[in-house]
């Protein structure tokens, strides 16, 4: 009955995207702008087109796992050499859209603990603002150093995403005390910084530290929405709108994907998905290092 309902929700982002998206090609066909729609998207050596697969393959993970669509896009645009501020910009970006209708899904569910988001909340906006600022700077007069250390972080976090299929469940007994505002601030940072990294670092945090699953999940989500909301509109302001093929790649493929994974929580093999992903990551980090060191 859940997962239904959480479907139908998707279902309708998802129809109501399609509807939209056939009035547009519908009426760029009638106004004799069709062969330039195409012609525009096959720019970058088609990058729209790769984006949508990135979009796709992410959007399952995420629903498999429920954690990694920024890591898995942040590795690939990084893997593409694509410069680290347009890679944050262009995923937050992509991301204020596939939010948006899980947290609708999680409000819907009564996942989400009020009191919890705002204390996530609150601090992660604060968090997501310097990010966001940080890397505009950094990643466009030092984007060598910056690409490394993103890359660097996405390593380490495909070895945290490996070592989550050989973890045993942690009893409830064995609740700490978690500091929310600096879970908060340093995940809100970390995340319009490096691309991603809020769901294994604050959602991880949470059921570790013994939360209800369905509220440390639920109430994360909403958090992420805003903080995702605030770097995308920051990084708008600092860099304005540029590489709008990749976003609109990853944001119509996690769309297509989005109502669809709550049934593949169910069906795909979890700790499977963890070590494929935990390697494919590692791989693809270590391969972005080396040439960031050696070109």
């Amino acid at each position: 009955m859940v997962i239904s309902r959480k479907i139908q929700v998707r279902l309708n982002v998802l129809l109501a995207t399609i509807a939209i998206a056939l009035i547009v090609v519908f009426s760029m066909y009638e106004l004799g702008y069709l062969d330039e729609l195409f012609s525009i998207l096959a720019k970058d050596h088609y990058i729209f087109y790769w984006m949508l697969l990135v979009g796709v393959f992410a959007e399952i993970v995420a629903g498999s796992m429920g954690m990694g669509y920024g890591v898995i896009c942040t590795t690939t645009l990084m893997f593409l050499n694509i410069p680290p501020h347009i890679v944050s910009a262009s995923i937050h970006s992509a991301e204020s859209f596939t939010t948006a209708a899980g947290s609708i899904s999680h409000i819907r569910l009564r996942n989400v603990s009020k009191s919890l988001v705002k204390k996530l909340a609150v601090p992660a906006v604060i968090g997501a603002v310097i990010g966001a600022v940080s890397l505009t700077y950094l990643g466009e007069y030092y984007a060598k150093i910056t690409k490394t250390i993103i890359a660097f972080y996405t390593l380490y976090l495909g070895f945290q995403i490996l070592s989550n299929a050989f973890k045993e469940k942690q009893s409830k007994a064995l609740k700490r005390k978690t500091n929310l505002t600096r879970l908060g601030v340093i995940g809100g940072f970390i995340d319009s910084f490096a691309g991603g990294g809020w769901g294994p670092l604050v959602t991880g945090t949470l059921i570790k530290n013994a939360f209800t699953p369905r509220f440390a999940v639920g109430s994360s989500t909403v958090a992420k929405f805003i903080l995702t909301i605030t770097a995308a509109i920051t990084f708008f302001f600092t860099l304005g709108i540029q590489h709008w093929n990749i976003i609109l790649g990853l944001l119509i493929g996690g769309i297509i994907t989005a109502p669809f994974s709550a049934m593949l929580t169910a069906k795909l093999p979890v700790k499977k998905m963890f070590v494929f992903i935990g390697i494919l990551v590692i791989v693809m980090s270590s391969i972005t290092i080396y040439k960031s060191v050696f070109s």
